[in-house]
């Protein structure tokens, strides 16, 4: 294509933890090789860019948080367009495409790219390209891939489209040829996969050599007795596929090593979020017998002495570091072991091909290296494909270097599926699977996302016992398998649970136990408020609470303050309050034995529990889980919700759990009001418009 067709469009990006952003960039080095320019920005700096005069095709790109809010960098961006003031034809003059990404595990799937998309409608823009909707429960690039490829030709159509509107009649059939041509070619190129390709050996090469290549002997990568797939071999037809490859990403970083004098930053100035703070662990019980299957730990923390305020069912984050051993192994791979206590200076690499190079916001102007290692970067997260392809680069070995090739293509896209994204490898778990892949530092904080601080539910009430904040979790626990060679951590949990070794005292069962010395151990927090999963504003409707295993947290915090106010206000008219708790079995995981409390004292008019792992020598076996329970209660649950107007919680796990107890409840509707599944679903679809059915969820 003649260069003076080389056409711009807006790219923005809104990213929470940078996958938005990497896909952006795929797009922006992709749009060269198509005669086009993307124009790229974090939808946040909104001083380099204006959806109000934009005359050129806008495409975005944008992930959801939280339970289905948008991005932190997006936030403003919605709040600007969510200004009730603005014409229905505010933005009839923009055209755009939306690649939105979610999570289906969530209830509100892909919500942060939905609300972004709805409200540019409303405002009168127009899609010149079908949104998508990406699902990273099954692997964005299932979608995310398809969509980049089908891009091209339609942006091209809007151009064209821009141009006839302009009255540029001339010039109309000189361009609907060469676009024609482009589309023929880009329609190839989507057939074969074949964008932007490279060659291994060098810096680049054309797509068509790249069609026919067989880089690697295939009995390099799998001996003839291996039948079976795994991390580090394949098989047929993938061991034996001439490969579509990611662009390698260019080189953007350089490192220089200081001496080893100063002072490292402190932990608040890496978080942009809000204000930190430092509070003591005052407390820590184990609230799970010895055999339990999951060890679960109650943290008190102090805080007294800060300004640091919550409401029952909000969250909070803690800061936490990577395990010292795996930055400890991770230097000596990098052979860096001698320089962990240097200070380092990142900074842009000179003549970038990276447009728009800056250094990530989350690496400090100086620290040393294993602060940088222990504080900043994820080395736990899944690798990217983009990572897999520059760790090609780092390879040696001819059969490794073939299988990583294989594991970022699109042939091998079940294979890193299988083996690296549902399995939760990490870089530790390739660099030891693929020995001669030797990684350079600059590649590493080019490619490793920010570490980010682990959100938890409060388990308290601030107005029930004042400067305390507890919290629960599970230590969360990755066995060994033939993808991990070692059994490890959550990277937070596992944290917790060896800083407060100490304070576990020998009454583990007993929350309000007051054992236990003083810790001066401390922890860095920060608020994450929860703008929806909060007690009703009136004391007298009646609410549901559905909490099995951990789930339980933020109800205690519920329970807590219920039971402060009814003792403060005796003469208010208080609503009936339901739990509904599971665990496995009553005398090893049954986490707050003391709910009786709040049952004799009035403050909780139903409890129902049930153990799902217990053996019953009843004549007619109990239900097992929660939501099994519930459609016992079938006619409470309708009266509660239907016709008194109440509120219905439900927190803990997304796939087994918060999906059934939805699945009863619309079974409860259907049946109780006599109407067929389609209209109780939208009934339940109407509760949660209203905030009167609620998720606190994971997966």
């Amino acid at each position: 294509m003649c260069c003076d067709l080389k056409r711009r469009f807006l790219l923005l990006y809104a990213t929470q933890k940078g996958q938005a952003k990497a896909i952006a960039e795929e797009i922006w080095q992709q749009a060269d090789a198509h005669g086009l320019e993307a124009d790229m920005h974090c939808i946040s700096e909104m001083d380099k860019y204006n959806l109000e005069t934009e005359k050129d095709p806008v495409v975005i790109v944008i992930s959801t948080t939280g339970t289905g809010d948008p991005p932190d960098t997006a936030r403003k961006f919605v709040r600007k367009i969510r200004d009730t003031t603005l014409p229905p034809d505010h933005f009839a003059h923009l055209q755009y495409g939306l690649l939105g990404l979610g999570d289906s595990e969530y209830t509100f799937f892909c919500n942060g790219g939905k609300t972004v998309d709805r409200r540019l409608q409303e405002l009168g823009a127009q899609h010149f390209y079908d949104t998508g909707l990406a699902d990273d429960c099954v692997g964005l690039e299932l979608v995310v891939d398809p969509w980049i490829d089908g891009l091209w030709l339609a942006l091209k159509e809007a151009f064209l489209l821009q141009k006839e509107k302009e009255g540029m009649g001339s010039n109309v059939n000189t361009i609907s040829s060469s676009l024609s041509a482009a589309s023929h070619i880009v329609h190839e190129l989507n057939l074969s996969s074949e964008v932007q390709n490279l060659k291994l050996e060098d810096g680049g090469v054309r797509s068509s050599d790249v069609l026919t290549q067989k880089l690697v002997d295939n009995s390099l990568v799998a001996s003839t007795g291996d039948t079976e797939p795994s991390l580090v071999h394949s098989v047929p037809p993938v061991s034996q596929s001439a490969l579509n490859i990611p662009a390698l990403p260019p080189e953007y970083i350089e490192v220089q090593f200081q001496d080893t004098h100063g002072e490292n930053p402190k932990l608040s100035s890496l978080v942009s979020e809000g204000t930190t703070f430092e509070v003591p662990v005052t407390k820590a019980v184990q609230l799970t017998h010895e055999d339990a299957i999951k060890t679960t730990l109650l943290l008190e923390l102090d805080i007294a002495d800060t300004v640091f305020d919550y409401q029952p069912g909000d969250a909070f984050c803690v800061m936490c570091p990577n395990n010292v051993s795996e930055v400890e192994e991770l230097l000596q791979i990098l052979g860096l072991s001698e320089k962990g206590d240097h200070f380092i200076c990142v900074k842009v690499k000179q003549g970038t091909k990276k447009k728009g190079a800056t250094c990530p916001q989350h690496i400090p102007e100086r620290g040393t290296l294993k602060f940088i290692l222990t504080w900043c970067l994820e080395i736990r997260a899944v690798p990217k494909k983009a990572l897999l392809r520059a760790l090609v680069e780092c390879t040696s070995d001819a059969g490794e270097k073939r299988r990583l090739q294989e594991l970022c293509s699109r042939q091998g896209a079940s294979d890193y599926a299988r083996f690296i994204r549902d399995p939760n490898v990490c870089l530790l778990d390739l660099l030891r699977a693929f020995p001669s892949c030797k990684p350079s530092l600059n590649l590493l904080i080019e490619h490793l996302p920010k570490l980010q601080a682990r959100s938890y539910s409060v388990s308290s009430s601030n107005l029930y016992q004042p400067g305390k904040l507890w919290f629960v979790f599970n230590i969360v626990e990755f066995p060994a398998c033939p993808t991990r060679a070692v059994s490890r951590k959550g990277v937070c949990t596992g944290w917790l649970a060896e800083l407060v070794a100490p304070l576990l005292h020998h009454n583990k069962n007993t929350p309000d136990a007051k054992g236990g010395s003083p810790s001066t151990e401390k922890i860095s927090i920060f608020a994450r408020p929860n703008n929806t999963f909060h007690l009703p504003a009136d004391p007298s409707v009646p609410f549901m609470m559905v909490g099995p295993g951990t789930g339980i947290s933020p109800f205690i915090g519920f329970l807590q303050h219920r039971q402060k106010l009814r003792t403060e206000h005796t003469d208010w008219e208080f609503g009936e309050t339901w739990l509904f708790f599971g665990c496995r079995h009553q005398d090893r995981d049954y986490l707050f034995k003391q709910l009786r409390c709040f049952l004799e004292n009035g403050t909780l008019t139903h409890l129902q529990v049930c153990f799902s792992r217990d053996s019953s020598t009843a004549e007619v076996a109990p239900p097992k889980y929660v939501q099994d329970v519930i459609r016992l209660y079938a006619k409470e649950v309708a009266r509660v919700l239907l016709k008194e107007g109440g509120y219905f919680y439900v927190c803990g796990d997304k796939k087994h759990m918060a999906d059934g107890v939805s699945d009863a409840v619309v079974d409860i509707i259907s049946m109780e009001m006599e109407v067929d599944k389609l209209e109780a679903i939208k009934t339940l679809a109407t509760l949660r418009e209203a905030k009167r059915y609620l998720q606190d969820v994971w997966s």
